[in-house]
């Protein structure tokens, strides 16, 4: 049978060439831009840490402002330790996805 009259590759096997060409490609990619070395993992390492950090400052002393401007039963400091974590974990999240799509 010639390759002309074959039908189309069921979606497994459609599904599996993407990933070979993605692979491939990523591979290729990587020879070309030559290995990333150890100072640029510890860079990353450190913006990662500073994108969480910095909200997490920024909330504790808003926090602290409101506290000591209006005493009262609920912590605004608390309040706005875990807000500024989680928007500092939300944006390292955002930073890392938008890198690792580079790299596809």
């Amino acid at each position: 049978m010639s390759d002309a009259s074959r039908p189309d590759p069921p979606e497994d096997e459609a599904r599996l060439l993407r990933e070979v060409d993605k692979k491939v490609r990523r591979r290729l990619k990587a020879e070309r831009e030559g290995r990333r070395g150890l100072w640029f993992g510890l860079g990353m390492f450190g913006l990662v840490g500073w994108s969480v950090a910095i909200p997490t400052l920024l909330g504790i002393a808003l926090g602290w402002w409101l506290d000591r401007r209006f005493p009262g039963p609920p912590s605004w400091t608390l309040t706005f330790l875990f807000l500024g974590v989680a928007l500092g974990c939300y944006n390292a999240w955002q930073w890392i996805r938008r890198e690792s799509r580079r790299d596809d």
